[in-house]
């Protein structure tokens, strides 16, 4: 009997050592991130961490909002030259925006680069209006393209990534929906690249300050509310590879974007030498849409990414509003 319990402590004793190891090599502020690296080539998960834990999307939600509005251009339902009319309700949503003006009109390729670089608010609205009956109207559409995806777990409430607490996703899903943008609209890809764009005599900078320091990274979208902390859908491509990186829950948008550039460092490290034959299929959806219409969340307290930075350690502590980027 001694000698059993010599031997069960002693296999304790192992396992905690063990387990003290595995979390030493993992930086302490990685621990906190929903994240996950994909080979973009071949679907394969290179690293994952609470990849399934289910968080608030913010403006990654934007990423969506393109995807239909890039099906709308692909079938012949609006040209990139075709102008969308402004809502009162569009002009009256809360920062980031463009300031767009009840009844004036945005052509689609403008609303394109302003979703991607501005993170316009109220130009999201206007592309889910032309595109739908509603703004909820158009949340079920795209909850409905999530599940065709293969987006399990991703329910969404707007269009724009304003806080709701019934709109959630996963790094999972979001890793899906970054690796069908590049797939099914390869030919558009390429406003994810894009640092700038000029709209009725401005220059509006974009928030993805990574995407100007890190090797080979061309796109995609920057996110922040403060229920979520600063999230980003990454990828990047060497040497003829790509990977596709989600981060969500950094409390600033440095640490973040920090923590994007070492798991992205970790990725290719880890890629093989030679190129696999592709293993992603996305198969059927799993799940019928839910159709319960819950009303958006009020505009209150809304900061845009910059200024959020300064305030996210108090900030993450609250559900409160603020501006996603």
């Amino acid at each position: 009997m001694i000698v059993k319990r010599v031997i069960k402590s002693g296999v304790r004793a192992l396992a905690l050592v063990a387990l003290a190891v595995m979390t030493m090599t993992v930086p302490a502020e990685a621990r906190r991130y929903a994240a996950i690296v994909v080979d973009h080539d071949t679907g394969k998960v290179i690293h994952s961490r609470s990849a399934d834990t289910l968080v608030y999307p913010a403006s990654l939600t934007k990423m969506m909002t393109l995807y239909m509005l890039f099906d709308a251009i692909d079938d012949g339902r609006l040209r990139l030259d075709s102008k969308l009319k402004v809502s009162r309700r569009a002009s009256g949503m809360p920062a980031s925006r463009l300031g767009l003006k009840r009844g004036s009109t945005i052509r689609v390729e403008d609303a394109i680069r302003a979703l991607v670089t501005k993170s316009a608010n109220d130009v999201a609205v206007v592309v889910a209006e032309a595109l739908a009956e509603s703004e909820i109207h158009f949340a079920v559409a795209m909850t409905k393209k999530a599940r065709a995806l293969g987006m399990s777990k991703t329910t969404f409430k707007n269009a724009s990534g304003l806080p709701n607490r019934h709109q959630k996703t996963t790094a999972r899903d979001m890793a899906k929906l970054a690796q069908r943008l590049l797939a099914d609209h390869a030919d558009r890809y390429h406003y994810f690249s894009e640092d700038s764009f000029r709209y009725n005599g401005r220059t509006y900078r974009g928030h993805n300050k990574l995407m100007r320091k890190y090797k080979g990274m061309d796109g995609l979208k920057t996110g922040y509310i403060r229920a979520s902390g600063f999230n980003l859908a990454a990828s990047a491509k060497r040497n003829g590879r790509r990977l596709i990186t989600i981060v969500f829950g950094g409390r600033s948008a440095a640490s973040r974007d920090e923590e994007v550039a070492r798991l992205m460092d970790l990725g290719f490290s880890r890629l093989p030498k030679k190129q696999e034959a592709p293993l992603l299929v996305l198969g059927p959806p799993a799940v019928k849409p839910e159709p319960t219409v819950v009303q958006l969340a009020s505009a209150k307290g809304v900061l845009d990414e910059p200024a959020a930075s300064a305030l996210a350690s108090s900030a993450l502590a609250s559900p409160a509003m603020v501006e996603p980027t």
